[in-house]
């Protein structure tokens, strides 16, 4: 009989959806003829004794979920998230960096330093972008950290907000859409697919309107009534960050598709498998019957950063970068953060 860890913490579990979505997992393992069992933090040194560990907290480089994916890594437990995917995901330049290496479409994207603004590259921003122009801190979640501006003034303002977190920022064109494709992806396959409807109060699909959340509705979607080249970019995108599970965004605008974000530790609770009702048990699946060494192997830290802003992203000449394709100390491929003017 195999073991099976669930990694939560304290906020999963107060989330009625979320516990929801827990307890059908459980179920689903059980029903497979696994023992499940939730590890809290504190559980943590009990992951090198599990045969599969599934996390089922919010992801992030810094905080105790990828402890745990590092842990199942370095003990060949076959762990959803990997650590590489929590890595590349936590990063939004990281991200957009691996799906440019694999020509995904996304909206044009700039990556913007902060020496380099003023007025100026404010506005040669929105003529080469458009108006308006979608701003983003590089470890935003959850729609935080993401704005729309449409002047010079406003641009300067939320930039100057976003670098005091980070040395560098997306800016994006805008790509005008009542609702996202969220096309989950599992190993490059096919897990779920819905729309996302974008409340009409803001562009995101959660977003804090007069002091309060308001957030999408999802609509799940049957695979035949989803648009085949919807699922292949889907796939795409996901197979650019690696062979773990995403849940991958998706807009159309004028009969193009763009990838607005890949996320690791895809939301499961929102109404997604209403049309998959063998998701949890395909999750269960790939983790228990994968050969745990050869998934160890396939997991990776590379790291992508954003080229010098001589070439087709940037705006200017200087770079502080690696270039993407050129290999540093163990195969990582990182951005240089300058904290000199911190």
């Amino acid at each position: 009989m195999s073991r099976l860890g669930i990694f939560v913490n304290r906020q999963t579990l107060s989330s009625s959806p979320q516990l929801t979505a827990l307890v059908k997992c459980r179920d689903a393992g059980e029903s497979m003829g696994h023992t499940v069992e939730f590890i809290f933090p504190v559980d943590i040194k009990k992951i090198p004794k599990l045969d599969a560990l599934f996390i089922r907290a919010n992801t992030d480089p810094m905080n105790t979920t990828y402890v745990a994916a590092k842990m199942a890594q370095m003990y060949g437990v076959p762990v959803i998230d990997d650590p590489s995917s929590i890595q590349i995901c936590a990063d939004k330049i990281n991200m957009y960096m691996h799906l440019m290496k694999k020509n995904v479409s996304i909206p044009r994207t700039k990556f913007l330093k902060k020496k380099e603004l003023d007025a100026g590259s404010a506005c040669q921003l929105f003529e080469e972008l458009g108006t308006p122009l979608v701003l983003k801190e590089p470890s935003t979640s959850f729609s935080v950290r993401v704005e729309k501006v449409s002047s010079v003034l406003e641009l300067l303002k939320i930039a100057k907000r976003f670098f005091k977190l980070s040395d560098w920022i997306v800016v994006q064109e805008y790509i005008e859409s009542r609702f996202d494709w969220r096309i989950g992806v599992l190993s490059g396959e096919l897990l779920y697919a819905c729309r996302y409807i974008i409340p009409s109060e803001t562009f995101k699909i959660q977003a804090s309107v007069n002091g309060h959340i308001v957030y999408c509705d999802v609509e799940s979607v049957p695979a035949d009534q989803v648009p085949p080249e919807v699922i292949e970019l889907g796939m795409a995108a996901g197979n650019a960050i690696g062979s773990g599970m995403y849940g991958v965004d998706i807009k159309e605008s004028n009969g193009k598709l763009y990838v607005i974000e890949v996320n690791d530790n895809p939301s499961l609770e929102g109404g997604e498998d209403a049309h998959y009702p063998g998701m949890f048990r395909k999750i269960i699946s790939y983790l228990m019957t994968g050969d745990a060494s050869c998934y160890r192997e396939e997991l990776s830290d590379q790291v992508y950063g954003p080229p010098g802003f001589e070439d087709e992203y940037g705006l200017g000449s200087a770079t502080t970068f690696a270039q993407a394709d050129a290999p540093v100390e163990n195969e990582v491929y990182s951005y240089k953060i300058d904290f000199s003017e911190r």
